[in-house]
């Protein structure tokens, strides 16, 4: 009798389905995270500097303001965002946008762009911090303050939700919340499924960690942008070939908003555009195509 609480088998040999609009082979969704001022830093109270995902590889957290950390950061905000945003807009894709609340608060100007081009923004959370540790009455409450603020700086509430760097209560605090279509923290399959672990069906949207620029930032990551292209290349033209499936591109401002990188994500655009293989959708529009096409047919424990 399995007794862990870990599900180990999900679809097994045989996924449903997927059926995806036009026929198409993949769902190929993009990611934008915005985490620019609201990573670690002392003027936001915290303990010291940010210390993770910058070109610093393995750099310290100081327990003052680290003004090379910061600059790094900021280029993300004030040039890397925007080259991205031209590279999508002008071909006319759709992306979804991981906005850390007060990072979109500090930067209107960023978040009219994302509004105008109809791009999603989901939830990332009300800091760029690690909650693995955080009390869960304080994440409870940063997770209402970050819907609120959400609100208040995009106009709507988001629909979907994905903490990054989570603790051991999060999935159960985003579906006690209750108004999230999607819960996007798990890397755990290739399409949508029902969570009910936690008193309500909550449909979960993997992500991904490895079609990811955040590996060209690790010690076990790409050195260059052509490595990057080759692996989601390679992931693509595999996920066509096996059909039903979905791809996530994971992509931030201050890292594949660099030139050379983004020259290179051109390049993919390029390929599957030639290809003519792809629904190219917003998280938000797979998570409602799942829903009409999957829906929960479980009951909740």
């Amino acid at each position: 009798m399995n007794t862990t609480p870990r599900d180990l088998v999900g679809y097994g040999a045989s996924p449903p389905e997927a059926h995806w609009p036009g026929g198409k082979r993949v769902a190929l969704q993009f990611v934008i995270n915005y985490e620019e001022g609201a990573e670690n830093n002392v003027l936001n109270g915290d303990k010291g500097s940010e210390a993770f995902l910058s070109e610093m590889v393995g750099a310290a957290s100081h327990p003052d303001r680290a003004m090379a950390m910061e600059s790094l950061y900021e280029y993300g905000s004030r040039a890397g965002f925007w080259r991205l945003h031209r590279l999508f807009a002008q071909r006319g894709l759709p992306v979804t946008v991981f906005g850390v609340a007060k990072a979109l608060e500090a930067n209107p100007e960023a978040v009219a762009a994302m509004r105008a081009a109809d791009w999603e923004i989901a939830s990332h959370g009300l800091r760029w911090i690690d909650y693995q540790n955080v009390p869960e009455e304080v994440e409870r409450a940063h997770i209402a303050e970050a819907i609120a603020l959400h609100e208040t700086v995009t106009g709507t509430r988001p629909l979907g939700w994905y903490q990054g760097r989570t603790s051991p209560n999060t999935a159960r605090l985003v579906a006690e919340e209750g108004g999230f279509v999607y819960d996007a923290d798990s890397y755990a399959d290739d399409v949508p499924y029902w969570d009910d672990k936690h008193g309500r069906a909550q449909l979960v949207v993997p992500y991904t960690l490895d079609v990811n620029d955040m590996k060209i930032v690790a010690y076990n990551g790409f050195t260059e942008g052509e490595q990057f292209f080759r692996h989601m290349r390679d992931t693509y033209d595999q996920l066509v070939e096996e059909g039903g499936r979905m791809m996530s591109v994971g992509l931030h401002a201050r890292i594949a908003g660099k030139p050379g990188r983004a020259r290179w994500i051109g390049r993919f655009l390029d390929h599957v555009a030639q290809s003519g293989d792809a629904w190219i959708a917003r998280r938000i529009d797979i998570a409602r195509h799942w829903q009409t096409t999957h829906p929960y047919a479980g009951e909740t424990t």
